[in-house]
């Protein structure tokens, strides 16, 4: 195990000193006997790759995919790139008759593809495509075509600093087609996702939710242009509607529910909460509590340069002009696992859904959530992304390169925050991203 290291502790105790390559993916330092166990056995869980039954080991992949593997996703537990393998294509139909006949038209017959995939959670907000349900599976099994083809360009534009600097930034234009070649029809709205980190997500169950309610303001009462919502959504296990914390949009309740859901749609293996139509499970509850457990578990990389003057300086900048959303301390309650429980912890996020304004918008309802907002993404670790997996993006799509591209990108509730980074000078610019790449 590793040791942490003195305050401030990103996640509490369950804070280790490893700014490597392989710093997501260590356990957390404080847990007791039975759940550093159940970390290893979930662990394997995790890394398990499954393949078509009948098969002795791992069977239930497919038939249609995005990957085989919770960790072929979510490559060393980070963010991943906008590239076939790791990317989901989320999809929906626009609601109205005319865009529902032309579906039906274009695509005939549903494909055989998961049932999950056909339908939606009560009060999802996200009618299902005809023949491809909410997600577009890239891949299928021997004699099962892909469900669509999805084709990602890049798009440049060019701006500028307030100093003259001038910089660049990129967005995906997304085509998706049938096999085939047959364009969707009108009416379909895609959303590019890339996986997001999995560590530290343990201690974000553990948030009360009272407490997130007290940081929703979602009539801007302050008047301080930040109206941060909850999004309700539907758990499965309870069978009601509550506060979502997981996914891009806050679309998930519980790393139970969400990780239930990963399996079902990103690898088409059946479980407790999705079956399939006749109730046949590839997995059982304790392989899929086994997953759960694990990334419940994970440790909280520290942070770095505590002492630089230059990353004090651009924490300074980033609480002036980004810790509304980015909140950074955020306390823990109850929860099963007692390494998580009555922590103090740094994440940097709110948990709740923000307009981000057109540019980033997908157009795309999910619950409450509606097609211009997002959950504000945790800041912690975000220092290690490029060392963890070089290359990999930032932002929902991976559009971000760089960090200083994933602020440019910001608007609506964020504009404010973002003209005020475009326009300070190349030295406080420096500083704060000097500061995010200490987190």
């Amino acid at each position: 195990m590793q040791s942490q290291i003195s305050l401030p502790l990103a996640g509490g105790e369950t804070t280790i000193q490893n700014r490597t390559s392989r710093a997501y993916e260590q356990p957390a330092p404080n847990l007791d006997e039975y759940w550093f166990d159940r970390h290893a056995v979930g662990d394997r869980a995790f890394e398990a790759a499954f393949v078509t039954a009948p098969a002795n080991v791992n069977p239930g992949l497919g038939p249609l995919f995005n990957g085989t593997s919770c960790a072929g996703c979510h490559i060393k537990n980070g963010r991943g790139m906008p590239e076939k393998g790791q990317r989901v294509v989320r999809v929906s139909q626009l609601v109205s008759e005319t865009s529902t006949e032309a579906s039906a038209a274009t695509h005939g017959s549903p494909a055989p593809t998961s049932p999950a995939l056909e339908t939606e959670l009560p009060g999802a907000n996200t009618p299902p495509v005809v023949g491809i349900g909410l997600q577009v599976q890239e891949q299928g099994v021997y004699g099962y075509a892909p469900e669509a083809v999805v084709q990602v360009t890049w798009q440049e534009r060019q701006g500028t600093y307030g100093d003259g600097t001038s910089y660049s930034l990129r967005s995906p234009q997304l085509q998706l087609s049938l096999p085939d070649g047959t364009p969707l029809s009108e009416g379909v709205v895609f959303s590019n996702r890339i996986p997001q980190p999995v560590f530290g997500v343990g201690l974000l169950e553990a948030v009360p939710e009272s407490k997130i309610l007290q940081l929703a303001d979602p009539e801007d009462s302050d008047r301080n242009g930040v109206s941060g919502r909850t999004n309700r959504v539907w758990d499965i296990v309870q069978q009601t509607e509550t506060l979502g914390r997981f996914g891009w949009k806050a679309n998930t309740p519980t790393l139970l529910q969400q990780s239930a859901s990963a399996y079902f749609n990103d690898m088409g293996v059946t479980n407790p909460l999705f079956p399939d139509a006749d109730g046949n499970e590839d997995i059982n509850r304790e392989i899929l509590e086994a997953a759960a457990a694990y990334v419940q578990t994970i440790a909280v990389p520290a942070r770095t340069l505590l002492d630089d003057p230059q990353v004090q300086q651009g924490e300074r900048l980033f609480a002036e002009n980004c810790a509304v959303c980015h909140v950074a301390e955020l306390h823990t309650g109850e929860h099963e696992v007692p390494a998580l429980v009555n922590q103090t912890i740094h994440a940097y996020t709110d948990l709740l859904l923000h307009d981000m304004g057109r540019e980033l918008a997908d157009d795309r309802p999910d619950f409450q959530a509606d097609g211009n907002e997002w959950r504000t993404p945790p800041l912690w670790g975000i220092g290690l992304a490029q060392t963890v997996l070089p290359y990999s993006g930032f932002l929902h799509d991976g559009r971000a390169r760089t960090l200083e591209e994933a602020i440019l990108w910001h608007g609506g509730e964020a504009e404010a925050s973002k003209e005020a980074f475009r326009t300070m000078s190349a030295e406080d610019r420096a500083a704060l991203i000097q500061f995010l790449r200490s987190l």
